[in-house]
């Protein structure tokens, strides 16, 4: 896919706000939002490497980056 997964937003921080602002936050957009059907010959996983990555289909995969996250 060539869209990378990761988002950032600004939260809205009023300009008579007197707190610190936040820091951006960052969610994931799921990888089936790109795919608003099913091809036909979809490639597919081995078996062994599908369950290791929790899908059949490798344009599915989203990997679970839980470094230094914070949202």
């Amino acid at each position: 896919m060539d869209q990378t997964q990761w988002r950032l937003y600004e939260a809205y921080r009023s300009p008579y706000d007197p707190c610190p602002p936040l820091e951006p936050k960052r969610f994931i957009v799921p990888p089936n939002q790109y795919i608003v059907f099913q091809p036909e010959n979809l490639p597919q996983c081995t078996p062994m490497q599908a369950l290791q990555l929790g899908t059949l289909w490798p344009a599915l995969y989203s990997p679970y980056d839980h470094g230094d996250w914070r949202g």
